[in-house]
């Protein structure tokens, strides 16, 4: 998790993110703009229907194959087969929440710090009688040892956000597996705020689970998201939704026997979300184009350029962790004077894209934002700061 070697920026891809002059978009752990090519691939798929309609499915269900071959080689998932596309990480989580078989006692530990989605999915087990236990991340000698310290024999599964949507945290994956793995704990990853920006390897960390929209660091549309579960644990998920599309032989519609798809199809019950299968295929390719190592590279050294900027200007405290392997595309900082919801409306004024989280302003560069804009938005902060 060393991320400390610089990185000399190359092509800066401003030709697929033709943004509005003057508007500096740091807002990707929220929603992303589509690059050029994303928004293309939707207005074809639009003309398409408007003259064609379906006349051309065929070709569509070759898109929805690549999607799934996609997402497995940035997850060096084992088999394209391991992925099922569903609408979003909270259905994703769903699945895993309401499918395995719990008793009575059994707990899931997850972080203080958790997106309601990985935290809601959880507690509405209660009344199954699993506990939800949410852990101070602080209170150990690393965050992996505040979680591992808190599991015990009836802990059935942790669940952790690879990084943490409020403050930026990343958390070692690697660690965290093979905990999980010498306990026999499942793992359920929710990578919605790495996916895309950082390499995620499920074999080399073990997941049991992993889950991400598609619409922040994956460059893509909402309503389409990528779902990953080992071959191993499938079994173990009991479905709760049925339909057309999840069973073996789905384009057989006049079969009446029917058995349920031996891969991660199984968890897509109806029909797929083309438009925005070809919308996220169009920006796995360019994310795929710029290559996994390089976007990090350039994610990681965005970060470590706010973080330094940010924080020698007057009165300004980041709150994201700075040690290398902390963090990753989020950068969250306060000013001690200026009430945070006050600096980001200054912020916008200004035509800076951020959000407003974790008790300070979130700063989130995707890799093709240049250091020009980073220095810009650096200048917005002070110029925003100076009268208070």
């Amino acid at each position: 998790m060393d991320d400390s070697v610089a990185h000399t920026p190359g092509r800066d891809y401003s030709d697929e993110f033709p943004l509005d002059p003057g508007l500096i978009y740091l807002n990707h752990a929220a929603l992303s703009p589509w690059p050029r090519r994303t928004a293309m691939a939707v207005q074809q798929f639009a003309e398409e229907n408007l003259r064609h309609g379906a006349q051309h499915y065929p070709h569509w269900l070759e898109t929805e194959a690549l999607l799934r071959e996609q997402c497995s080689d940035l997850l060096n998932a084992p088999a394209a087969d391991d992925i099922a596309l569903l609408k979003s990480t909270s259905e994703a989580l769903s699945v895993v929440a309401h499918g395995l078989a719990w008793r009575a006692g059994d707990n899931v530990v997850i972080s203080d710090q958790e997106f309601p989605s990985n935290r809601i999915v959880w507690q509405s087990l209660q009344d199954d009688g699993v506990e939800t236990r949410r852990v101070d991340l602080t209170r150990g000698a690393s965050p992996e040892q505040a979680l591992d310290a808190s599991m015990d024999a009836r802990t059935r599964l942790l669940a952790v956000s690879s990084v943490q949507y409020a403050n930026g945290l990343r958390l070692d994956l690697d660690q965290l597996g093979a905990l999980c793995r010498k306990r026999g704990v499942l793992f359920c990853v929710d990578a919605i705020q790495s996916l895309g920006a950082l390499p995620l390897d499920v074999q080399a960390c073990g997941a049991d689970f992993v889950m991400a929209d598609g619409h922040k660091w994956l460059l893509g549309p909402e309503g389409c998201a990528v779902f990953y579960v080992r071959p191993q644990v499938r079994e173990r998920l009991k479905l709760r939704q049925f339909g057309w599309h999840m069973v073996e032989d789905h384009l057989d519609f006049s079969r009446q026997d029917w058995a349920v798809a031996a891969g991660a199809r199984r968890f897509e019950c109806g029909s797929p979300n083309m438009l925005g299968i070809h919308a996220l295929s169009a920006s796995l390719a360019l994310l795929a184009e710029v290559g996994k190592e390089e976007v990090a590279a350039r994610v990681l050294s965005n970060s470590a350029y706010l973080m330094e900027a940010l924080s020698k200007l007057s009165d300004i405290e980041i709150l994201t962790p700075q040690q290398p392997g902390r963090y990753a595309g989020i950068v969250t900082f306060r000013h001690k004077r200026v009430d945070p919801a006050d600096l980001h409306r200054r912020l916008f004024a200004r035509n800076v894209i951020c959000a407003q989280r974790g008790g300070g302003v979130r700063f989130s560069p995707h890799f093709y934002i240049t250091q020009t804009q980073l220095e810009a938005a650096v200048a917005a902060v002070e110029e925003a700061t100076q009268t208070a």
